[in-house]
């Protein structure tokens, strides 16, 4: 269904909003983009995928630091991104990470391009990221969508208490909202995003807080629980995830990020478990076998 802008709240009102309240984040500094360009731009949407801001910030740091350029990340190891990825979670995201720079410097002469296409192209980047890209780092009009913008846009437009799982639908419906103006819509993609994350939030919503909350659907009707059909993800603890983070935490922290196969999480208590998420990291490429041994890729 279409966005009807003649009944729905005015999108300049958020951006009004995230001019005056948005959080001060490194990679929101231009002095952020003078220094990584657009790499910086891709390093931190890769990092901030899952993963709350405040874990995010300190690795960012620390990864810029030690590679500023697609170039210095493409010159690394495997094993080396694999370890100083650390505890971020979804570890395949580094390696993604890896072969995105090794394709920039192939494909585009070590500089992060601005074409979306382009960007889809590279390994990791899906519909989000490469937006995100061209929109918060080149300033290109296009609609960007993460879980945040589409509960704003459930809830204020709609009158729903939670999006439906993610569709191609979605970019329509943001298109539908953004200013003409490149440089306005990029504030406002940025301000949708800022609402979902800080007011807007899936639990505890602070609605008196909301620039929209006079125009909000939703909150119009009287804040309904209308449902909830996303997949939920699987508790952690004792989950293979837990398992596989066992696995690379002892061969990140192991000499030479290698230690003989069967000391690896050797008093883990379900053995099948072990070993179901030792196979998964060798099919995922993030651990190797050899020798009777595990070690980190090379």
């Amino acid at each position: 269904m279409p966005v009807d802008l003649a009944i729905s709240p005015d999108p300049a009102v958020v951006s009004a909003w995230y001019q005056r309240e948005a959080r001060d984040l490194p990679w929101r500094r231009p002095e952020f983009h003078a220094a990584y360009g657009a790499w910086g731009t891709l390093v931190s949407e890769f990092m901030l995928q899952q993963t709350p801001v405040a874990r995010v910030i300190p690795h960012l740091e620390a990864w810029l630091e030690r590679w500023p350029t697609p170039d210095a990340m493409a010159a690394a190891t495997p094993a080396e991104v694999v370890h100083q990825w650390a505890n971020l979670g979804y570890p395949r995201r580094a390696l993604w990470l890896h072969r995105a720079a090794v394709e920039v410097v192939a494909r585009h002469d070590g500089t992060v391009p601005r074409d979306v296409d382009a960007l889809l192209a590279l390994s990791g980047i899906g519909e989000y990221t490469a937006r995100a890209v061209a929109v918060f780092h080149y300033g290109d009009r296009h609609p960007v969508v993460d879980t945040n913008t589409r509960r704003v846009i459930a809830r204020a437009f709609d009158g729903r208490s939670q999006p439906d799982a993610p569709s191609k639908r979605d970019l329509h419906r943001m298109a539908a909202l953004l200013p003409d103006d490149d440089a306005e819509s990029a504030v406002f993609n940025a301000a949708m995003m800022e609402l979902g994350a800080t007011v807007c939030t899936a639990r505890s919503p602070r609605c008196e807080q909301c620039p929209l909350a006079a125009s909000c659907a939703w909150l119009r009707e009287g804040r309904p629980d209308t449902g909830d059909g996303r997949r939920r993800q699987a508790k952690y603890e004792g989950s293979d995830r837990q398992a596989r983070g066992g696995v690379l935490r002892a061969l990140r922290n192991a000499d030479g990020h290698r230690l003989p196969a069967d000391e690896v999480l050797a008093d883990w208590p379900d053995a099948a478990q072990r070993d179901r998420a030792i196979d998964s990291l060798i099919a995922d490429g993030l651990v190797e076998a050899a020798d009777n041994a595990l070690l980190l890729p090379r």
